[in-house]
C-alpha cells in the first residue's frame, strides 16, 4: 500500500522548501511546525546525521478540513495528513505528503471519506503546481 503522494523537483533544497510552503498556502494549508531533521539528528546523534541528506518536515494544517475530521473522530488527530516532507533525493528534491486516504483505510470510517477526498484534491493541486512551475518556470 502506498501512503505517500510525491513529486520530484530539479531545484535546490532551499528553493524547494520555499516553493512548497507557497503551494500549500495557495491550497489553504498553513505551516504550524518545521522540523529540520538533518540538524536535529546531527545535534542529538553526532555520527547519525553525518551522511544525512537535507530533510525537513513541514507540519501543514488546513483548519477547516482538520475540524471536519475531528468532528467525525476525536482520535483522528493521530492520522491527520499534516506532514509534508521536503528532502534531497540524489541530485533532485522530493516533496512528499501523506495520502489523506490513509485516514479512511486505517480507521474504516467512511464518514472521513469526504474530508480525505478534499484534502487529496488540495494536496495534489499543491504538488502539481510545484511540478508545473518546475517544467515551465
Amino acid at each position: 500500500m502506498r501512503y505517500d503522494r510525491t513529486v520530484h523537483l530539479d531545484t535546490d533544497f532551499a528553493t524547494a522548501v520555499a516553493r512548497t510552503r507557497e503551494a500549500l498556502a495557495v491550497q489553504g494549508f498553513g505551516i504550524l511546525t518545521e522540523i529540520d531533521v538533518t540538524a536535529t539528528l546531527k545535534a542529538k546523534l553526532e555520527s547519525a546525521a553525518q551522511d544525512m541528506e537535507d530533510y525537513v518536515i513541514l507540519g501543514a494544517c488546513n483548519p477547516p478540513l482538520a475540524h471536519r475530521a475531528l468532528e467525525t473522530d476525536r482520535s483522528i488527530g493521530l492520522l491527520l495528513p499534516c506532514n509534508v516532507v521536503v528532502r534531497r533525493d540524489g541530485d533532485r528534491t522530493a516533496v512528499q505528503a501523506l495520502d489523506p486516504n490513509t485516514m479512511v483505510t486505517l480507521t474504516g470510517l467512511d464518514a472521513l471519506r469526504p474530508v480525505a477526498e478534499e484534502a487529496t484534491r488540495r494536496l495534489d493541486a499543491a504538488l502539481a503546481s510545484l511540478a508545473t512551475t518546475e517544467t515551465t518556470g
